[in-house]
Parts: structure tokens; C-alpha cells; sequence
């Protein structure tokens, strides 16, 4: 897990699979575990460009060329990262480009013999279903996913990229990474971990209207519009006058449901005691912190005269006994 060569490689292996997102994800890692090591860049700027991530690619070609001076294949891929950009941008390109995505990855690693038959990897369903909404302003991304706990998501934002990892031991590692529609503002995004869902919030780049959440060369450009066009472009229903969506309206009675949410089982009485802790004065809380943790979790107390003045002992449900556990 600290080893930042073997995610290089790894992202380099999904690559040749076309797991694109995924490589991208392992040469992040590496960046992160490693941030001299000029490969985990090139790979990065591989994987981005095969997704049309044509800004972010080069923003890694560029750090990597840095860090390998010598190295031909930076120039190379960031000069045509530059002409993919003008093209997207409508501009006519100044020459034809000389090397393709496909072959700079082929240079990438060691010859080897090719293979009799190509294996066509099937797609894999998603776990967990999302949906989204947007304003003006922003677009809220909804995953549902009940009962993760908040330490085993992560999410980063990129220039125009939204990347969710949920992994839960003993489950499969969901992985979700769209190129968006539309541009946004990664420090002005966030997100949150609720108990039925990952609810995360993306700030448009500019007041436009998305006709979908991922990018793709049939979907039109991004409609820029003012207030009284984006109420035009929501659904709208058969009524005897024109009736206007309160977006923040919505959010706060969703809010409210998820609030006033009939719970069962621990969700329920993890529920029940945030409820008294909140409410409680203070020796009450010192008397639950106190109690929780000398008992290892085994009890949970309100009596601060119980137990202020002495240890709280573990107590094992029945059929069970406590054990201590030695690092």
C-alpha cells in the first residue's frame, strides 16, 4: 500500500485493459506516495487524454516533463494535448499530429509478443444508483448508498472531472469517475456523507444549463443562460398556468425527510443516544465519554457520582467474554 512503483504499474495494467478511470485513480496514488517518480505522471497524462481530459493531461505531462528532462515522449503528447485543446475549442489545428495516444502507450512498456485474440472486458453494472439536479449555480449529485461510513468514501474534483471511490471491506472497490458536461470549481466543491446517500455539491465554472452529467461529443455545448431561462429548461407539467420549481424548497423538505427518518436496529439507537448527548448537561456527557471508552464500548453510562471516581470495567454480552488485546 505505500509502494508507489507498484500503483504506477497497476495504472499502466488498467490502461492496457481500458480501465481508464481506475488508472488514473492508481497514478494519483503514486503522485501522492511519490511525487518525483516522472512515469506515474506519464501514465496520468495517458489515461486523461484517452478520456478527453485534454487540460488535466497536460497539466501532468507538463509537471512530469520537469522531472525527466530527457525524456522525448512529454514534448510529444503535450504538443498534441495542444491540438486536441484548439479542436475542442473550435480552432483549426496548425498541423496534422504525428502521434496518436495509442502509440505512445505501446512505448510504454516492455515488447512483448501480441496476443492471438483480444479479450473484450464486459462492462461491469454499478452498485450503487445516482441521479442529479442542478441550479444556476450548481449541480448536486446524488449516490445512493446506505450505510457507508463517511471514512471509506473519497472524493476529488478536477477542472472537469468528478471522482468518487467507495470502499468497503469485504466488498467490491466502486469506483466512479465521469468527464462532466461542463466545467466547475474544485476548491468551491464539497460533498457529504448522509445515512441513505453521498450527496455532492459541484460549483458550475459558469451559470449554464448541463442536458446531462457526462460529457460526450453528441451532447450539445453547454447553453449558457440567466435566471429566467433556466426555468425554462426545467420539466415542466401539464397545469392551467406555468408553474415555477422552488429548487431550494425541495432540498430542504428532502432535508427534513431525511432528518425526521424512521430508524431501526443500531441505526436506531446510535440515534437514540446522539439524541441524549446532545441534549444532556455536562456532567451527564462526562459520564458517557468516561464510561464508552474505559469499557471499550461495552457500556454507557449517565451517572457521573457512578462513575467519576472509578474505572468503568468492560461488560461482554452474554455468551461472550472481553479479551485484551496487546500491541
Amino acid at each position: 500500500p505505500k509502494n508507489s512503483e507498484l500503483y504506477s504499474d497497476r495504472a499502466q495494467a488498467n490502461m492496457k485493459s481500458n480501465n481508464l478511470t481506475e488508472a488514473v485513480a492508481d497514478a494519483n496514488k503514486a503522485i501522492e506516495l511519490d511525487p518525483s517518480l516522472f512515469k506515474a505522471y506519464l501514465r496520468k497524462g495517458i489515461a486523461c487524454m484517452k478520456l478527453e481530459e485534454y487540460r488535466t493531461a497536460k497539466a501532468a505531462l507538463e509537471l512530469g516533463a520537469s522531472l525527466a528532462p530527457g525524456e522525448s515522449r512529454f514534448a510529444k503528447m503535450i504538443k498534441e494535448c495542444d491540438e486536441l485543446i484548439a479542436e475542442e475549442n473550435g480552432e483549426p489545428p496548425k498541423q496534422p499530429m504525428e502521434t496518436t495516444t495509442t502509440e505512445i502507450v505501446a512505448e510504454d512498456v516492455e515488447p512483448v509478443d501480441p496476443p492471438s485474440n483480444e479479450v473484450t472486458v464486459a462492462p461491469v453494472k454499478p452498485k450503487y444508483r445516482h441521479e442529479f439536479y442542478q441550479k444556476a449555480e450548481e449541480v448536486v449529485v446524488t449516490i445512493f448508498a446506505k450505510g457507508i461510513p463517511a471514512e471509506n468514501v473519497a472524493v476529488d474534483f478536477g477542472p472537469q472531472i468528478l471522482s468518487v471511490s467507495i470502499d468497503v471491506p469485504g466488498e467490491v472497490h466502486i469506483h466512479f469517475q465521469p468527464r462532466l458536461f461542463g466545467k466547475i470549481i474544485p476548491e468551491k466543491c464539497r460533498f457529504e456523507v448522509l445515512s441513505t446517500k453521498v450527496e455532492i455539491r459541484l460549483a458550475k465554472a459558469e451559470p449554464n444549463h448541463w442536458t446531462s452529467l457526462e460529457f460526450s461529443k453528441d451532447n450539445p455545448v453547454p447553453l449558457k443562460v440567466n435566471a429566467p431561462v433556466i426555468g425554462a429548461q426545467r420539466p415542466s407539467y401539464p397545469s392551467s398556468k406555468p408553474k415555477r420549481v422552488d429548487w431550494d424548497k425541495l432540498e430542504a423538505q428532502v432535508k427534513k425527510e431525511e432528518k425526521d427518518e424512521k430508524l431501526d436496529g443500531d441505526a436506531a439507537l446510535n440515534k437514540f443516544f446522539q439524541d441524549i448527548y446532545k441534549d444532556a448537561d455536562e456532567d451527564t456527557r462526562r459520564a458517557m465519554r468516561k464510561s464508552f471508552v474505559e469499557s471499550n464500548g461495552t457500556v454507557l453510562s449517565t451517572n457521573w457520582k457512578e462513575v467519576g471516581n472509578k474505572k468503568v470495567e468492560g461488560s461482554a454480552p452474554d455468551g461472550m467474554e472481553m479479551k485484551k488485546w496487546e500491541i
